[in-house]
């Protein structure tokens, strides 16, 4: 039994990969204008720093080099959900593009840890940076991604047509970003509440709600609840109490 936990979890990743290659959007909450500022500044420091530029340039064609004749060492981080499947390893022609796609990640990723900025600016470039290496990984393509192709082949296209009314839905309602979540399964009344609440702080990173007790008994110490890719955090009641006491 022990040797077949390790097959079922690859799988259980694989199809993960295959139905969700971006994982968590990492779009979730951010401004456009913050984008191309940080990606104005990428550009920037490239143009002003042509030698650090050049010296990462000729490097990733090194690397590729090393890569084209099977002397590249590199390989993707075992944690990386979207290289769990292995093909990526068994197999030479994916293994190579996940190179290759190593090779450059690392060499924009270099470039911002060598440049001489200051510490906001490099998180900025480090932020633009992280959000176009993820965007062009492979995995977000068909023929990049062995089991979303495996996938296509096993339904005889199904999958590549509900594929497509994903996107139609995510164009038409949710401003061209991938879904996080399917508001389908929720109801107001049902599994979703609408307990009346306010703001009672709110700062440049935060706002930070305070719900009304619904109820005579509540709870006395407070839960501090910070919902996923939000910078607002949630005040609900824990020990009983009540309510007219701790809901002030």
């Amino acid at each position: 039994m022990a040797n077949e936990v390790p097959a079922v979890l690859d799988t259980d990743l694989g199809e993960q990969a295959a139905q969700n290659t971006l994982a968590a959007n990492p779009l979730v909450g951010v401004r456009l204008e913050d984008i191309l500022d940080s990606a104005r500044l990428l550009v920037g420091q490239m143009v002003s720093s042509p030698g650090l530029a050049a010296r990462e340039y000729f490097r990733f064609l090194g690397e590729l080099g090393r890569i084209a004749t099977g002397g590249s060492e590199l390989t993707p981080d075992a944690k990386d959900k979207r290289f769990a499947d292995t093909a990526w390893k068994d197999s030479a022609v994916y293994r190579a593009l996940a190179q290759c796609y190593l090779a450059w990640g690392g060499a924009l990723n270099r470039f911002v840890d060598d440049a001489q900025m200051e510490k906001r600016e490099a998180e900025r470039a480090r932020f633009i940076v992280s959000l176009l290496v993820d965007a062009m990984a492979p995995t977000n393509s068909i023929l990049g991604n062995p089991v979303a192709l495996r996938k296509l082949v096993e339904t005889r296209g199904a999958s590549f047509i509900h594929g497509l009314e994903n996107l139609t839905r995510d164009l038409a309602g949710n401003g061209g970003l991938p879904a996080q979540v399917d508001k389908k399964k929720f109801a107001v009344g049902k599994n979703l509440a609408t307990t009346p609440g306010a703001v009672v702080y709110r700062s440049p990173v935060l706002e930070l709600i305070q719900y009304r007790a619904m109820s005579n008994d509540v709870y006395t110490r407070p839960l501090l609840i910070t919902p996923h890719k939000s910078t607002s955090s949630m005040y609900s009641t824990w020990h009983p109490r009540k309510a007219s006491s701790s809901s002030r």
